[in-house]
């Protein structure tokens, strides 16, 4: 694979370009102002409890497990939106009109709680939730641990999808021996699975499943499919026409699917048939096929444009000039050089010439006084491309140690939130962690933790930007597999 094939990847991902500043450095701990701060923010999540409908009565809350992601829910400086999200206030509303309290000044709520995919049914059956949302598929293995209401929808197709360089494929079996990304903990995962019995009984080579990260949600996996990277996956088909407005080079097959006949529905613990009665009621009048049901479809699935902002694309040559830079200067100061090319690239696109209004330089966007700090102590970043991605890894190191040293912290999770640091500054950082703390969620990681912190207090562009990169470090690392199965000719 070439290396600007790498880039157009990046290219298609990139959104702003926030710099790391100079300022003198807070103190690790918050001061008496800044933690009072943070717990007016803080929204406790409920002790994990296993109740039917009548226990969640005496509460008047119903908890929604939901996995973050643009589609189905995320949150924007407290404001919240996505197709569960939506669903979730409208049962809230719901349930208020149609199983109201003897005192008015009583009111249903219903609380979402950011939760990974492969976690959805786990923390449902532990009583962490009420209901895992998310765009869940009824398939013969969760039923196994799980209960589904009415469903949403039926008769949903799940399709095939290719980038613009995969081979043509006209029928099911044309997929025999074909290289498909999916997660783990998906619907697809298994409904693939099987489809290689059916090829194996008819002696046909099987379809090849990489495992996805789980970190990875379908739009996520998209966006790799759509220039190349990843060479086919299979999703929702509405989520693929969703996002094919954006993502131009998408190829959807629709001359056959893996399913056509998936049913979209909320889980629930077994034992609760009070709450399934409740909320096939609510289904009824909120699937799609009802006025709300296609106002939700038509909002999220046939106006995407509105809601995903187009990315820009131009092309770049010096990618393989700046690799021994990253190299070298990462293992200085012991990081994965493909996490710091990424993050150059979510910086600047990995171009020494760039500036930003706030005065940063070159490919880290550092600001030559940042730089210039007795902490960091490199001069030249404006001019020297090497000297630029030295400044930016060694500041890196900086926040690292400094705030984050923590034995608890992986190193996965101590280079995100480093990232997280150096875009939103340290000060900023304590406080996501602290949110997170008395949340009840794990300080230590930074997926569908702290990150949700993170946007409660700065917004979406923090969290767009570790999980920009952490998306580009993935594609680096496909790319680097696949160049090394080139050069072994495999």
């Amino acid at each position: 694979m070439k290396a600007n094939r790498w880039l157009y990847l990046f290219l298609v991902l990139a959104v702003s370009l926030p710099a790391a500043w100079a300022q003198d450095l807070p103190s690790v701990e918050l001061s008496a102002a800044e933690e009072a701060e943070v717990d007016a923010m803080v929204l406790p999540v409920p002790p994990a409890r296993k109740v039917d409908f009548d226990g969640m009565r005496k509460s008047r809350l119903v908890r929604i497990l939901v996995p973050y992601s643009k589609t189905f829910y995320a949150v924007d400086r407290g404001r919240q939106q996505g197709i569960s999200y939506e669903l979730g206030k409208a049962l809230e509303s719901w349930l208020n009109q149609r199983y109201p309290f003897e005192s008015k000044s009583l009111k249903w709520r219903v609380l979402f709680i950011p939760t990974a995919r492969d976690q959805l049914l786990p923390k449902l059956v532990e009583g962490v939730g009420d209901i895992a949302a998310g765009g869940l598929t009824i398939t013969r293995k969760r039923l196994e641990t799980v209960d589904f209401a009415e469903p949403f929808a039926k008769g949903i197709r799940e399709a095939l999808v290719t980038g613009p360089n995969a081979a043509k494929v006209e029928k099911l079996e044309d997929m025999a021996g074909m290289e498909v990304m999916v997660r783990p903990s998906s619907s697809y995962f298994e409904h693939l699975t099987e489809l290689n019995e059916s090829f194996r009984q008819k002696g046909l080579a099987p379809i090849q499943i990489r495992p996805a990260d789980e970190n990875l949600e379908s739009e996520d996996i998209l966006e790799m499919v759509n220039v190349g990277l990843v060479n086919a996956t299979v999703v929702d088909r509405y989520i693929a026409e969703a996002w094919s407005p954006m993502l131009e080079s998408l190829v959807i097959h629709d001359a056959f699917y893996i399913r056509d006949d998936s049913e979209f529905a909320w889980a629930v613990r077994k034992d609760s048939p009070a709450f399934l009665d409740v909320l096939s009621g609510f289904a009824k009048t909120h699937k799609i096929g009802t006025t709300f049901g296609n106002i939700l479809h038509k909002k999220y699935v046939k106006n995407s444009k509105a809601l995903y902002n187009a990315t820009t694309e131009e092309e770049l040559k010096r990618f393989a000039e700046l690799v021994g830079f990253f190299e070298k200067h990462a293992t200085t100061y012991d990081f994965d050089y493909l996490m710091l090319m990424a993050q150059g690239f979510q910086e600047s696109q990995l171009n020494q010439d760039a500036r930003s209004h706030r005065g940063a330089v070159g490919i880290m966007q550092l600001l030559p006084s940042t730089a210039a700090d007795p902490g960091v102590g490199i001069s030249g970043i404006d001019k020297s491309a090497d000297r630029n991605i030295e400044a930016g890894s060694k500041y890196m190191r900086l926040l690292a140690d400094k705030y984050l040293n923590d034995p608890e912290l992986t190193k996965l999770n101590r280079t995100l939130m480093s990232f997280a640091a150096y875009n939103a500054g340290p000060g900023n950082l304590r406080k996501f962690r602290r949110l997170a703390e008395k949340s009840g969620l794990d300080k230590n990681i930074w997926f569908g933790n702290v990150e949700q912190a993170a946007a409660r207090i700065v917004g979406r562009e923090t969290v767009d930007y570790v999980g920009n990169i952490y998306k580009y470090y993935v594609a680096y690392k496909l790319a680097q597999e696949k160049q090394r199965l080139r050069a072994k000719g495999g």
